[in-house]
Formats: structure tokens, sequence, C-alpha cells
């Protein structure tokens, strides 16, 4: 059957020249067509990306209110960005994209995902930043394709002992959410390289945390940060020298005088490090604490810079970095 009229005009915006996309049938859905979101869109069977997040100041007055439930008949969506919107719930229909590899959620007012959201396995990129999640989805912890999960600012109080399962997962931001504390699991996620934990209420670290030698933010501030946090064992000096100092602290135990294994772990570490003169780094390669720049994909996800920035900046700079990523 040949499409309608409004079909094949539809299919005209379709690009396919974005380079975030590599080629990929992409629709970007603007302004007042977001508001009142045309049945035709889904009718575009082949299209991989399709954009319905407002992207610019002037159009930030045009949002979706809802995810059409006919969103489930775009079965070669790889990216689906829904971001900056006024959603409620994710319809369970969203589970039928079994192809998605990125779905970008922040910046809405949802409480959970739906249930099945586990389907989607191959899922390597997850936005729920700035919703209004109290629970840790359950769900995603089976989804072990996932490599950037960014659950930051949120409401959310526990983590399951499941996490661990993600054991592909390089990025975890779970800033500005109201932890107390990290299930002792967290410690077998080897592959992390950047883990966001700033303002929660977290005291304790689990036994073995200095094993995620990956987040070595002694040498790379940006890939890890605990600040804003009641740290008490270990105390957040120790937990500020880096994955090793970790270590050392846990495993010399809680009674040693953290100010005296600091001072310790800060003249190990100048002994290792020589300035090369005339250069911005070290023998060693590192980039020293306060450049500026986003040079690596593992200290890509974005510079904190010790609370300057607010949690909005982070999360579109999180996101932009991660478009690149794809």
């Amino acid at each position: 059957m040949s499409e309608s009229s409004s079909v094949r005009n539809i299919r005209l915006l379709v690009e396919t020249d974005d380079p975030m996309f590599y080629g990929q049938k992409k629709l970007k859905v603007r302004g007042r067509d977001l508001v009142h979101l045309s049945k035709d869109v889904f009718k575009l069977m082949d299209l991989e990306v399709l954009d319905l997040s407002p992207e610019r100041q002037s159009c930030l007055n045009y949002k979706l209110p809802m995810i059409p439930r006919d969103i489930g008949k775009l079965h070669c969506l790889t990216t689906l960005l829904l971001d900056t919107n006024e959603l409620l719930q994710v319809p369970v229909e969203i589970t039928l994209l079994t192809n998605l590899e990125r779905l970008t959620l922040s910046n809405n007012h949802l409480t959970e995902l739906p249930r099945g959201f586990k389907r989607l396995q191959k899922l390597e990129s997850l936005h729920l930043a700035n919703n209004k999640l109290e629970k840790f989805p359950l769900e995603v912890c089976d989804i072990t394709s996932l490599v950037f999960l960014d659950a930051s600012d949120n409401l959310i109080k526990l983590l399951p002992k499941k996490i661990s399962q993600l054991t592909n997962l390089e990025t975890l931001l779970l800033f500005i959410n109201q932890l107390t504390k990290l299930p002792d699991t967290i410690v077998n996620m080897r592959a992390l390289r950047c883990l966001w934990l700033g303002n929660n209420h977290i005291c304790h670290l689990p036994k073995g945390f200095g094993y995620l030698s990956k987040l070595d933010w002694k040498d790379r501030y940006t890939t890890s940060t605990l600040d804003g946090n009641p740290l008490l064992n270990p105390p957040l000096e120790i937990c500020k020298l880096g994955p090793e100092a970790i270590e050392r602290f846990q495993g010399v135990g809680p009674n040693i005088d953290a100010e005296k294994l600091a001072e310790e772990e800060r003249k190990r570490t100048r002994r290792r490090t020589i300035p090369v003169l005339g250069t911005s780094q070290s023998v060693n390669g590192n980039v020293p604490s306060g450049a500026s720049g986003l040079k690596t994909k593992s200290d890509s996800r974005k510079v904190l810079s010790n609370g300057a920035k607010t949690a909005n900046n982070i999360v579109n700079s999180i996101t932009i970095l991660d478009r690149q990523r794809k």
C-alpha cells in the first residue's frame, strides 16, 4: 500500500547526514509539532534515530506531554531521545524496541520504568537524570550490555546488590541522590572508569572499594567524586587520594591516623611524579589537577569542577559527550 501524502511529507524531514549517527535515518521533531505529535511519525518503520527533545531555548515552551503507545511500532530504532519533556511515565510499548542502543529520559518527572524494561538487551547508554526516581529500577540490572548509566539528581536511597551484574558498565553517575550506603557487590564492577557519588549521605565505603583501580581519581580527577558525603570510613581526605590509598586504609583499619596516612600517600605520589620542565604533564603522563578540557574517553563524561557547576550543566555536558561517543 502506498504512503499517504502526510507520511511522505514527514519522510522528507528524515536526514542521514548527521555525523553523530553515522548515516542512520534520523527524524528530529521540533516546536509545536512536538506538542501535537503526528501519528504519521510512527509509520516510518525504517526510522533508526528519533529525537523528540527540545534542543534550543526558544523551543522549551514546546514539550512532549506523553509518549504515544505507537512508539512500539518503530522496531528499527537504535536511538530514542526523550529528555527535557513533561513525561510522567513511559509506556510499556517502549520495551518492544529491542534494537535500542541509546535511550535518554533525563529531565522529566518519571517515578519508575515500565515492567519488562529488561527486554532492551542491546541498550548501551541510558540517561535517567533529574527525574523523581525513589528506587533504583531493578530491571536495569539485567541489561548487561549497558556501558553508560546516568541516574543522577533523583531521590534514590538504595542501590540493589544486583547492580554488580552490569559487568560492562564503565560510567555510573549517581550524584545528588539520597544514598546512605553502597552495596558490597559494587566492588565487583571492575569495568568502572567513572563513578560519581557526590552529594549523597554515604558514611562508609564497602570493604574492597579500593580494588576498583580504574577509578584512579588521584591522577585523573574527572573519573570519580565523593565530595558532599559525610564519609567516616575512609575519611574524605583518604578517598581523595584514590583507590590505592583507600585500599591501604581499609587494609590497616579505621583506627589509623587518617592525616598521617594521607601525608604518607602525598609523599609517595610526589616521589613517583617528577615534573617535566616546559610541559604541562609529568613523566608518568598524568594530566595535572586543575587542567581544563576533556582529553580522553575515560575522563570524558565531564568535569565536576568541585561543585562550581550546576547539576543541570553537568547533565547537559554528559549528554553532549555521550552523543559524541556514539
